[in-house]
């Protein structure tokens, strides 16, 4: 999970180098081979015989094992990358191959992860002592990955489904509010009688969801209330903790946390770009929020290829 997560970071920024300075070609070109496509040629072959989902790997609370539907979300996410830097060095056959493997993987995703006894996703399938396949049906804020790189639209209703039940399951009702990581996250506890302590990065991926979802100024306001609440649970110096006490609002854990720095800078740009698309001059076209045209072609240029991926499913 870790170097699917990495390698998707990596390619979807060089992406963005590429995209925005031609010249930046050059210094892709002696990474592609070695980097981009061995990357994305383990990752078509490092699947589950059975489900055709990629295999088990450990998840990124790095506390269990097995096949997880945040990974499946990355996973597909890089492929798609991938695709396009092979169409970008004139590998349209091999490009093509990545999107029907990404294609594959959405569609066992939609078999094996949706549930429909919970009308929403589960967080994985792991393996019993027996060697069997059990299904986790624990409420995860990671669930988030199964839009956030592409797998399903944020208009999906299996994804709507799933995150009407996650801010049901896991906002944390008491005065300090935020959202919990899963269903009885032991880690840190403070008090029984919530999901779990509120982690920003988690608060911030509802906020995410919420951006995404807006058709309009005014419903996108519901993303920046999170915003705010993650300002106003900063510490004075403007330092965000990894997680808060659900009763105080004090800082637990590791304080700076770079995660919840960097998942707030994500989130902020993710809201920027979403009022750019509102705010559009009915003359010209161009967004009145000033964001960048490349940023916006190469955004667009992704979401293009997802959609065409998702064209192709036999599973809508």
């Amino acid at each position: 999970m870790v170097m699917a997560g990495f390698w998707f970071a990596l390619t979807r920024t060089i992406a963005f180098a590429i995209f925005t300075t031609p010249t930046d070609v050059e210094f892709i070109k002696p990474l592609y081979r070695p980097l981009i496509k061995s990357s994305a040629d383990f990752l078509c072959q490092y699947r589950d015989p059975e489900t055709g989902l990629p295999d088990e790997s450990y998840d990124l609370w790095e506390e269990r094992r097995g096949i997880l539907s945040f990974t499946v979300g990355v996973v597909f996410g890089g492929l798609t990358a991938a695709s396009l830097f092979c169409t970008i060095f004139g590998e349209e056959e091999i490009a093509d191959r990545y999107r029907k493997v990404a294609a594959g993987i959405r569609d066992a995703a939609s078999v094996h992860l949706w549930r429909d006894d919970l009308n929403r996703f589960c967080r994985m399938i792991y393996r019993n002592p027996r060697g069997g396949k059990e299904i986790d049906a624990t409420c995860d804020a990671s669930l988030w990955g199964l839009f956030a790189f592409g797998l399903y639209s944020v208009d999906h209703p299996k994804i709507s489904s799933t995150f009407t039940t996650l801010r049901e399951k896991l906002w944390v009702k008491t005065q300090v509010g935020g959202m919990a990581r899963y269903e009885n996250d032991l880690y840190q506890q403070v008090s029984p009688a919530v999901p779990g302590n509120p982690w920003f990065i988690c608060s911030l991926w509802l906020a995410d969801y919420l951006t995404e979802k807006a058709a309009n100024e005014k419903e996108l306001a519901r993303a920046l209330e999170i915003m705010e609440w993650v300002c106003n649970h900063a510490l004075p110096s403007g330092v965000l903790a990894e997680q808060i006490n659900p009763i105080t609002g004090e800082p637990i854990s590791v304080s700076p946390l770079t995660w919840s720095h960097a998942t707030f800078v994500a989130s902020t740009q993710r809201i920027l770009r979403r009022l750019g698309r509102m705010k559009v001059c009915s003359q010209c076209g161009s967004s009145l929020t000033g964001r960048s045209r490349t940023e916006d072609w190469v955004e667009q240029l992704f979401a293009q290829t997802c959609d065409s991926i998702h064209g192709s499913c036999l599973i809508k």
